[in-house]
């Protein structure tokens, strides 16, 4: 998180929370708007993704103790707002307070605001080496599930590629034997500071990229970055009531962190095979059954098969209709909170192609007994009336 960002933006507007909200009031306006504006929720929508990533951001802060007091701090400052162009309170440089000065500005006994507040932003305090830790990248991956897979969940492995501290100078850049120096540009603090017409802000540092160090001989096999390309191989549990298409984030397992920096976070795009014949709607199994029409007509039992392998014994209703659906409770998908959904039956009246001689006689006496009888009654009067 950047200073700039902890000016500009308001967290506790973006959350609909006042200044003094409890963690539990942050956590709860966080979670409702995190079910509205979830990916998931808003298959391509844009504008969505990128409130939901504000949403994120903005909890990030808030929702850590030490991260919600830097932020406050921050913006105290400056009244709770920043606008670009215009000087800070009393007119001093904002360089300042993010270590950049060079005098005025000073605290009192002679203290310079930079020392105050050096550690505020990740800096380092003065004398020292940039250690600012860095969270590791986010990876995606692919997997291919069964459908019986998808509703029960699965357990899978993956071999992964990310970067990693470089294994030759572990980390540091520079050849065996030599070190990385102090950059000598932002003596060390990995940032610079950038004149907005009135106050300055400070930026990553454009020599060193943030590390705060400048490496002279660069390790031959990172080639001065500090970074390499690791494999490993991991678990994770693809849970229950997946969907094709959905996307799985699985907290921690992205590429490593940079000097105690957080690792990433990984996540799975799920593809799902077709099943010959059930279907899914939501967290129900869905099935189509054919019957006969003397069992749509009369009522019947039929058996159905189940995901379970295990079929179960279903009652036809007398005068069924074609496309008629049953739900059967406890057959379906497992849900996220463990229970498990139904399975949806929907009856298809199958008619004959071919009829034998006895079959054609039973079907002509049928037709005979119910002449009476016209389900199109109507049809052409509803027709002319809409």
């Amino acid at each position: 998180m950047s200073t700039k960002d902890y000016l500009e933006k308001d967290y506790y507007k973006v959350l609909g929370v006042s200044k003094t909200a409890s963690k539990d009031e942050i956590k709860s306006s966080y979670r409702k708007l995190a079910r509205e504006n979830h990916p998931d929720a808003n298959t391509g929508d844009a504008k969505a993704e990128d409130r939901f990533k504000e949403i994120s951001e903005a909890y990030n802060v808030l929702s850590d103790e030490k991260r919600r007091k830097e932020y406050d701090e921050a913006r105290s400052m400056f009244g709770g707002s920043y606008r670009p162009g215009g000087a800070g309170p009393g007119g001093f440089d904002m360089s300042d307070i993010f270590g950049q000065g060079s005098g005025g500005g000073g605290a009192p006994g002679g203290e310079r605001l930079s020392d105050l507040f050096g550690g505020l932003f990740g800096n380092r305090g003065r004398g020292g080496t940039a250690t600012r830790s860095r969270r590791g990248a986010d990876i995606e991956t692919e997997t291919t599930l069964s459908f019986r897979e998808a509703a029960d969940g699965v357990t899978r492995s993956f071999q992964l590629s990310s970067e990693s501290p470089c294994l030759t100078c572990k980390g540091t850049g520079a050849r065996a034997g030599t070190a990385p120096r102090m950059c000598p540009k932002c003596s060390g603090t990995g940032h610079e500071s950038t004149n907005l017409g009135g106050f300055s802000l400070s930026d990553p540092c454009s020599e060193c990229k943030g590390r705060g160090l400048v490496v002279d001989d660069p390790c031959p096999t990172c080639t001065g970055s500090g970074r390499g390309k690791s494999t490993r191989t991991i678990q994770t549990r693809i849970p229950a009531g997946v969907s094709d298409g959905q996307r799985i984030r699985i907290k921690g397992k992205g590429a490593p962190g940079e000097n105690g920096g957080p690792n990433g976070d990984l996540y799975v795009v799920v593809h799902v095979k077709g099943h010959p014949v059930f279907g899914r709607s939501g967290d129900n199994v869905t099935i189509t059954v054919p019957v006969t029409f003397p069992e749509a007509a009369l009522g019947a039992e039929v058996r159905v098969p189940t995901l379970s392998g295990f079929p179960v014994t279903v009652k036809v209703p007398p005068g069924t209709q074609n496309g008629h659906t049953l739900r059967v409770r406890g057959k379906g998908a497992t849900r996220k909170d463990g229970t498990i959904g139904n399975m949806l039956v929907t009856f298809e009246v199958d008619v004959p192609k071919t009829l034998n001689g006895d079959a054609r006689e039973a079907l002509e006496k049928f037709r005979a007994a119910t002449s009476d009888y016209d389900p199109r009654d109507g049809l052409e009067a509803r027709a002319k009336g809409a």
